[in-house]
């Protein structure tokens, strides 16, 4: 059973950074590719970044491609979603998700951890 474990998540002011982690359990980062993604209060969940299996970013969403950065550590089968001049906009619950096919069908998710920026 593949387990996808968020955190890092917190309160930050307008300019600050955060680390968001998802750590895996049950499948190497290797074999499938990983999508992170955000939901707002009263919007509907956005893609923001996707990590393909071999570690190469296919997708950034304009809004963070510059601020956003992905990192992988293969030893502790963890990725890292890098936050920096982190926006009010920026708000929202944050999830990872294994997507097995590479097919942008995503077959396990996290449970979501919290981000929220203050102005």
């Amino acid at each position: 059973q593949v387990q996808l474990v968020e955190s890092g998540g917190g309160l930050v002011q307008a300019g600050d950074s955060l680390r968001l982690s998802c750590s895996t359990s049950g499948r190497s980062l290797r074999t499938f590719s990983m999508g992170w993604f955000r939901q707002a209060p009263g919007k509907e969940r956005e893609k923001i970044v996707v990590t393909h299996w071999s570690g190469r970013i296919t997708y950034y969403v304009i809004s963070v491609k510059d601020r956003f950065t992905i990192s992988r550590d293969y030893i502790k089968n963890t990725e890292y979603l890098q936050m920096n001049s982190l926006k009010p906009e920026d708000t929202a619950v944050y999830y990872c998700a294994g997507d097995i096919g590479s097919n942008g069908n995503y077959d396990f998710w996290g449970q979501g951890t919290q981000v929220t920026v203050s102005s």
